[in-house]
């Protein structure tokens, strides 16, 4: 299994691309989230809608959902109205479409009134592993970003977790993840400056132990990201488009 990044960069970063990641296994491809600029780094790769097997959605900010519009459109228009499969919980999909894709999405004189209508919506129970295609275990696990509305985190195959957006939890990183699961690698949203109110700060993080910290790949991050290549400890900065191979 492979992770490739598609954009690496904050909601208000603008060298970087959207976060956003695209997971390649056994020939299949899940997006995780799908940003503004999401659809435009697909484009980059040489891949088209057609070809993501599904999307997961962590939350519903416009840096992870802005794009989704697009690829329903392209879906509709371009591609026969072939339905993507959006994998998500229910409180975000109850939310997703009244409070983010109604607005330009609504089209009742052509039958198009729900969330429904332009995926084929797989709500994920949270703190379950569910096999979403063969060989891809995904596990949504309720994690802190904005108060009151849900968020949240994911295990991959297990021993890989991914934060997408969320405040530091130091007893999440070193009980959970390395203590009860021993993940191997870690993809971390990281605020380079500033106070932590919604995102992990690189301060924080940089608080985990050493044998934590090497797991650790920082993504989401400012534009002034360059001024801190070799201040980040042991962890490492992922770069868009960067692949990295995902172990057993």
């Amino acid at each position: 299994m492979q992770i490739q990044m598609l954009g690496t960069g904050s909601a208000f970063a603008k060298s970087f691309y959207n976060t956003s990641a695209l997971i390649r296994c056994n020939e299949m491809n899940i997006l995780i989230d799908c940003g503004f600029t999401t659809p435009k780094s697909l484009h980059d790769i040489h891949i088209q809608p057609d070809k993501i097997d599904g999307i997961i959605i962590s939350h519903i900010h416009a840096d992870h959902v802005g794009g989704l519009e697009e690829i329903a459109f392209r879906m509709l228009y371009e591609y026969k109205n072939k339905k993507t499969r959006l994998f998500l919980t229910k409180s975000i999909a109850s939310i997703l479409w009244e409070n983010t894709l109604k607005g330009g999405m609504y089209n009742p004189a052509d039958g198009y009134n729900s969330l429904e209508d332009y995926f084929e919506v797989i709500l994920i129970e949270e703190n379950v592993p569910v096999e979403i295609i063969p060989g891809l275990f995904i596990e949504f696990i309720s994690t802190l970003h904005i108060p009151y509305k849900p968020s949240y985190s994911l295990f991959i195959n297990h021993r890989t977790f991914y934060s997408a957006d969320a405040r530091f939890d130091e007893n999440l990183l070193t009980q959970e993840v390395i203590g009860k699961r021993n993940c191997h690698t870690i993809l971390h949203d990281c605020q380079l400056s500033g106070h932590g109110f919604i995102h992990a700060t690189l301060e924080e993080l940089l608080t985990l132990p050493n044998h934590i910290q090497k797991r650790v790949y920082l993504m989401h991050y400012d534009d002034i990201m360059r001024n801190f290549i070799g201040k980040t400890g042991c962890m490492t900065f992922i770069h868009q488009h960067e692949i990295i191979e995902i172990p057993e």
